[in-house]
């Protein structure tokens, strides 16, 4: 009787384990939305696109006053001397920059079109500039956007 025992045991036990096999096989053949996809890409955190870090923000800084330098006197061309730096940000990141400038104060009026082509005109001299200023292995490329003066508008303060 000890053996017919121990054998009722082990076929009872031999029952269990291929039902729970038998039940994940059927899971296994069922498609889910996550199969396929890389488990180090599924699991990662997703990047929050707003978030500027702090290293960009700081080579944004360090352009910002570079072209002010080079723009203030370094470079020969009234138009581009008569220019401002309002603001330098990332644009999507920090590969290419996009540079704000507006005309400085008490400067004549210079058409938007005029401004923009001397723009492009010294855009590589401009960007050597920040090359040589930054300490980085590439430069990042610079966009550049006029903001001309609305007459009518002025703040009080």
């Amino acid at each position: 009787m000890d053996a017919r025992a121990k054998l009722l045991t082990l076929s009872k036990k031999t029952m269990k384990s291929n039902k729970q096999s038998f039940q994940s096989k059927s899971l296994a053949a069922e498609l889910h939305s996550d199969d396929g996809q890389d488990p180090k890409e599924f699991f990662r955190k997703p990047k929050q696109l707003t978030k500027t870090g702090r290293k960009a923000l700081q080579l944004c800084s360090q352009v910002a006053d570079t072209l002010s330098l080079v723009l203030s006197g370094e470079c020969g061309d009234e138009i581009l001397q008569n220019l401002l730096v309002a603001e330098v940000t990332p644009a999507p990141d920090a590969s290419q920059l996009l540079v704000l400038l507006t005309p400085a104060s008490g400067s004549p009026l210079q058409e938007a079109h005029e401004v923009m082509a001397a723009l492009r005109a010294a855009g590589g001299r401009l960007r050597m500039e920040v090359a040589a200023a930054i300490s980085r292995k590439r430069a990042p490329r610079l966009t550049f956007q006029f903001l001309p003066h609305i007459e009518g508008k002025a703040s009080d303060a």
